[in-house]
């Protein structure tokens, strides 16, 4: 099986002066404003550190209940945070962590069973994986 997504961005002027919007296909986002102030500064708007949060919050919190389900386990509530760190280095600027941290409740299970289980989640979700992933580029040039 394969699914395919998409997320759009635009974006008009200088880095600094400039202003982007970003869509997705459901429809979440919908020219939802983002720029340097926004991604640097704490002003309105979103940045791609805090959708990379949301995706890999997501993504990893419903493998983990995929994962809990073949164990025999449901999840009562489960609730997870995903900080990402962005940092100037050699170069410029790289994502140089993501650090989950989920807070459940799930009846029947105990410490040791609920950490192998999220760190199975957590090293087999698709956003997880993405990070490793071959990415790839068509690049068009108009006018």
């Amino acid at each position: 099986m394969k699914i395919k997504r998409h997320g759009s961005a635009e974006w008009r002027g200088g880095l600094k002066d400039g202003r982007g919007a970003i869509s997705t296909e459901s429809g979440a986002l919908n020219a939802y404003p983002y720029g340097f102030a926004s991604r640097f500064e704490g002003q309105r708007g979103s940045n791609p550190e805090e959708l990379i949060g949301a995706a890999h919050a997501s993504c990893f919190t419903m493998a983990l209940s995929l994962i809990l389900g073949e164990a025999g386990l449901k999840a009562e509530r489960m609730e997870t945070r995903a900080d990402v760190t962005l940092e100037q280095v050699e170069g410029g600027f790289a994502i140089t962590a993501i650090h989950l941290t989920l807070n459940a409740t799930i009846p029947g299970t105990d410490a040791a069973t609920f950490e192998r289980l999220a760190g199975a989640a957590k090293a087999n979700c698709p956003v997880s994986k993405l990070l490793k992933a071959d990415i790839t580029l068509d690049a068009t040039l108009a006018g």
